[in-house]
């Protein structure tokens, strides 16, 4: 995920957040990623798909009880899809550690996180909610401080963790 502002013609939409932005990648049919950006101007949705992926950002944004329904592009390695899977399944105010999700999976904790900072659709496919053991952040998006794990706090936060 980008960890500094990008050129907003290469998103088809880009949703203000609280100190941050999220820029929407799709075409007609599918999401195709979400990235986080510094914060900075909002850009219109370009077609019907990006209108509906910034309305339903927007809608979490205001009430973090929001689900989501789109269209996400396949993507990632077979153990990527498991992670995202079973990060899709962590209950809205819940968390879960590196280590109970590698345990799940049979794997380790270092490749789980590593899937999570892979994670092509964050928020939607909530990473944020998969933390270190002992209460610690733990990284978000391959990142271990700065810009992008105030986002992962902020986000926690809105969902009241």
């Amino acid at each position: 995920m980008p960890k500094a502002r990008q050129n907003p013609e290469t998103f088809q939409a880009i949703v203000a957040a609280p100190g941050f932005c999220l820029g929407i990648r799709c075409d007609d049919a599918q999401i195709h990623r979400i990235d986080f950006l510094a914060a900075g101007a909002e850009t219109s949705p370009s077609n019907p798909l990006a209108m509906k992926a910034a309305q339903q950002l927007q809608a979490f944004l205001s009430d973090a009880e929001f689900t989501f329904n789109l269209p996400l592009r396949p993507s990632g390695t077979a153990f990527q899809r498991r992670v995202w899977s079973q990060i899709a399944a962590i209950p809205n105010h819940q968390t879960r550690t590196y280590g109970e999700l590698a345990q799940a999976l049979n794997n380790a904790p270092r490749a789980v996180g590593q899937a999570c900072g892979a994670n092509p659709f964050p928020i939607v496919v909530p990473c944020h909610r998969v933390v270190a053991t002992k209460g610690g952040l733990g990284g978000f998006a391959h990142q271990r401080g700065g810009f992008l794990l105030e986002v992962k706090r902020w986000l926690l936060a809105h969902e009241g963790h």
